[in-house]
């Protein structure tokens, strides 16, 4: 406010102010330290205190949520990006013996190889699978390199749902953690324990082995990599993905068959749990694209910590309250190894899809809104996991054929969108074919039921496959089916419907 007889001094030369003195000029945890990073406005810290306040989140979300027992086999999803680089690392440095509470499962590592769907060449996917090795070899646990185009020799069995009674979490945990340190206080005698080669034992210190060790070492089972991909399946999975017309639709189908790729290796490999890296960042875009592609039932499963929509697997996110900023501070500060890699939307023009454009409306709103990502983020926390009342799309088990979520169809109402779009799938069926007609194998055999087909009871009476199979999805998957010309295309189970 301005005083009477008070006096101004006259600007510097050049127009530049005198610089205020700041209250930033120390750390804002230890005070001492002088501040390197800025994470917020008035949140500055020095180099120690970063670290611990990154660490301590990490841990703080395991701990809070208690879904990893002692000795589980967790499965860490690593795509070579910088999220899920640094979920590996801190994975890495809290098996270490210099960590003050250190974590007992036991990690392994699985990387995709989805070249083909973002069309590189043989020679660029060979030399990225070269430096992915390098560093999953520097890393030290047993690792898994699996390509894309598996997905089509994959079971049937990974669309099933192994449901699971509930049980109490915090008692379980608290008995796993009793049996733990129960078996480490008293070892058996004369037992030595080893950690095999590719391998990390829960009480071997997880330091990044040397050049010497590595080169040294045996080959062992723990180190898995899927044979080279034909030229068919290389061939099957362009043809695929060109099929799609959107590059909305391509993204969603591309991280279903990555969940569905990732399911099958946990299974295969005896892992119960699976990490992915998914910052707080990306959750707060998933939230908003998801909402705008229909998939607003099932946010609490694909935004939250964790996801049980597949029973025997559950997909948990550890680095969820990690900000896209505070993840490239800490890779950048202590040299955690990533690999650049192109994405299907490498690129892409801002209105090419509604990933892209989500991504860059909160990034605008973030630039001048500063809790903008923070703001969404802290919605989905307040989502609840909870079955659907009222829905008439089929049995309440009956999950969706490509996400595996519950069924959010109304065919009884038939004034909503819902009701009419699965009222005129109904309507396209096929006459009774005649008694000599060669009996054919039921559209509703197999993975699921077909609402309005003959439910296996003789020859299928359905003709149009599309429609057979889009009344297996749920709103959102039917929302991406629509730009897929042809449904022999997909892989596995879906592609087993077509007649032809």
């Amino acid at each position: 406010m301005c005083q009477v007889g008070e006096e101004y001094g006259e600007t510097p030369p050049g127009g530049q102010l005198p610089p205020r003195p700041s209250r930033e000029l120390k750390c804002v945890k230890c005070k001492e330290g002088l501040p390197i990073v800025v994470i917020r406005a008035g949140d500055a810290f020095c180099r120690d205190c970063f670290k611990a306040f990154y660490v301590h989140k990490f841990r703080a979300v395991l701990g809070k949520n208690r879904l990893i027992f002692p000795g589980e086999k967790v499965l860490l999803a690593w795509s070579g990006g910088p999220s899920s680089s640094s979920m590996v690392w801190q994975v890495l440095e809290g098996l270490s013996r210099d960590s003050a509470k250190r974590l007992r499962f036991v990690p392994g590592v699985v990387y995709i190889d989805e070249g083909a769907a973002c069309g590189q060449s043989l020679e660029d996917r060979a030399k990225t699978l070269a430096e992915i090795k390098q560093i999953l070899q520097t890393v030290g646990f047993p690792w898994h390199i699996v390509a894309l185009e598996e997905v089509f020799s994959l079971p049937p069995s990974v669309l099933r749902c192994s449901a699971q009674e509930p049980s109490d979490t915090k008692g379980a945990y608290k008995a796993a953690v009793g049996s733990f340190l129960q078996q480490q206080h008293a070892p058996a005698q004369g037992e030595v324990h080893l950690s095999q080669a590719g391998t990390q034992d829960p009480l071997s210190p997880a330091v990044p082995p040397t050049a010497a060790q590595i080169e040294n070492r045996p080959p062992t089972t723990a180190q898995t990599e899927a044979r080279p991909p034909t030229t068919a399946q290389t061939e099957a999975l362009s043809r695929l993905f060109d099929s799609v017309k959107t590059l909305t639709a391509k993204e969603e189908l591309l991280q279903t068959l990555r969940t569905h790729l990732l399911l099958h290796m946990a299974r295969t490999h005896g892992y119960s749990k699976v990490m992915t890296g998914d910052s707080c960042t990306r959750l707060a875009i998933k939230l908003m694209t998801s909402l705008a592609l229909g998939r607003g039932a099932f946010l609490a499963w694909d935004t939250g910590f964790s996801d049980e929509r597949h029973g025997d697997v559950v997909v948990v996110r550890p680095m969820r309250d990690h900000t896209l900023k505070e993840v490239t501070f800490y890779n950048r500060l202590f040299a955690v190894p990533s690999v650049f890699l192109p994405a299907i939307d490498t690129k892409a023009p801002e209105k090419a899809s509604i990933h892209r454009l989500m991504e860059a409306f909160l990034f605008r709103l973030q630039a001048h809104f500063p809790s903008t990502v923070s703001t969404v983020y802290r919605t989905s926390e307040k989502l609840v996991k909870a079955p659907r009342e009222g829905s008439a799309g089929g049995p309440p088990d009956t999950p969706c054929l490509l996400c595996m979520c519950t069924l959010d169809i109304d065919t009884a109402d038939s004034a909503t969108a819902f009701g009419a779009q699965t009222a005129h799938l109904c309507q396209t069926q096929h006459p009774t074919p005649p008694a000599e007609a060669p009996t054919t194998p039921c559209c509703s055999t197999g993975v699921g039921r077909a609402q309005g087909c003959c439910q296996g009871s003789g020859p299928c009476r359905r003709g149009d496959t599309r429609a057979c199979v889009i009344e297996q999805l749920c709103y959102g998957c039917r929302v991406n089916m629509k730009d897929l010309l042809s449904v022999a295309a997909l892989p596995g189970p879906p592609a087993a419907l077509h007649p032809g």
